[in-house]
């Protein structure tokens, strides 16, 4: 998979930008604040319908356009599988009425309207970013938030479930917080409805994520152990914001790292709804006092344990960097095999993260990669061989100019 054109309108500090994009790795070089991580954003918008850097759509469109009576973004790639050939395009549209301001988005694939959730999959990415320190040392909703992006870009269901779920949670707490106002009490029987619906799905999402998080283990292992010496081991633990498996005992448990891999198999995902609708109606009544809902997937973790210790909690920012790069290429591995293609690589600045021996084994893990975008400040710390094959771009204010030597 690839991108052979891009264009940008108003988009961050781009006004207007038409750029085609060879089918070989591109060094973006220049100074701070001129335009690079601007153009990886861009594409990774168009693939997921978020930035990895702002929570806030208004930020993306260019203050140059806050002139124009209708402030707008426009971003357009034409994309290349190997399939078919696509154009898939977002607008962020400003609007005022009645003196309110609302972001409009508008999502086109071949000319056709589409659902935000429709654009998941037309284009795939992974992306490298300095920030990526926070899927180990940062909150739980960051982790989860990396598993869903992961997860909708391979698989619809799971997304049409992630979505469904959220919307159902919404309604549930509302519901809870009017038992809230009446001091827990009601008719609890009211949440039966509700429940139906957030179990099943509730077990399409930890079903996804479980199996994403054993895949992801599987491949990081290995990675981990060279990047490490063979001195660390790495483990991946999923842990589901619900009880879903019977101890011996009679409690309900689900730590997936004391699981094998067959371990989740053996429940169906209809066993799993069953036993998530169980938990809800077991906890009903105290969400009722709180006003929302205490258990799910929204509560969901996963931690990084290298010989036996939390990175999270003890982990050195040597070790944390090792296991953040473990994850990603792992995730670059498992992608390519799951889609039969290879995703756009996006590589924001991650070469001053890497000392030399990291780096060489992040570039020769790349090797081979159908489209490949790295952004740089000093052209010094790529491998020369790697610079060699590369189609080398100046980015300044904002325009792009390319280098032939």
């Amino acid at each position: 998979m690839r991108i052979s054109h891009l264009s940008l309108t108003n988009f961050r500090n781009y006004s207007r930008l038409e750029l085609s994009m060879p089918p070989k790795p591109v060094v973006l070089h220049g100074n701070n604040a001129q335009g690079k991580t601007s153009l990886l954003e861009a594409i990774y918008y168009l693939a997921t319908s978020r930035s990895p850097y702002t929570t806030s759509d208004r930020d993306l469109i260019n203050w140059l356009a806050e002139d124009e009576p209708l402030p707008f973004a426009r971003l357009v790639a034409e994309v290349h599988t190997a399939s078919e050939i696509k154009r898939v395009e977002v607008t962020l549209l400003r609007e005022t009425a009645n003196r309110e301001t609302r972001l409009k988005k508008e999502i086109r694939v071949n000319g056709l309207p589409r659902r935000v959730m429709d654009l998941l999959g037309h284009i795939r990415v992974v992306m490298f970013l300095p920030q990526d320190m926070s899927l180990i040392e940062g909150p739980p909703g960051g982790r989860r938030r990396y598993l869903d992006i992961t997860l909708c870009q391979t698989d619809q269901e799971y997304c049409q479930a992630l979505r469904q779920y959220d919307k159902v949670l919404l309604q549930r707490n509302a519901l809870l917080r009017q038992f809230q106002e009446r001091g827990g009490r009601g008719d609890l029987a009211q949440l039966d409805f509700w429940d139906d619906q957030l179990a099943a799905s509730a077990a399409i999402i930890v079903t996804g994520r479980y199996h994403l998080v054993r895949e992801l283990e599987r491949r990081a292992q290995d990675l981990h152990r060279d990047l490490s010496g063979g001195e660390e081991h790495l483990r991946l633990r999923y842990q589901p914001g619900f009880d879903a498996v019977e101890a011996p005992e009679g409690q309900m448990r689900f730590e997936t790292a004391d699981l094998g891999v067959s371990a989740l198999p053996q429940l169906t995902v209809k066993q799993i709804a069953g036993r998530f609708k169980e938990r809800l109606h077991a906890t009903r009544r105290e969400d009722a006092r709180r006003g929302q809902t205490g258990i799910g997937p929204q509560r969901d973790e996963m931690r990084f344990v290298a010989n036996g210790h939390d990175l999270g909690s003890f982990g050195s920012r040597g070790q944390n960097r090792t296991a953040v790069l473990a994850l990603k290429l792992a995730e670059l591995d498992w992608m390519r095999e799951t889609t039969w293609e290879w995703p756009v690589l996006l590589l924001d600045e991650v070469a001053a993260e890497l000392d030399p021996l990291r780096r060489s084994y992040l570039m020769a893990r790349i090797r081979g990669a159908e489209q490949v975008l790295l952004t740089t400040t000093e052209l010094s710390l790529l491998d020369p061989a790697f610079l060699e094959q590369a189609s080398r771009w100046e980015v300044e204010a904002g325009h792009i100019t390319q280098v032939t030597e």
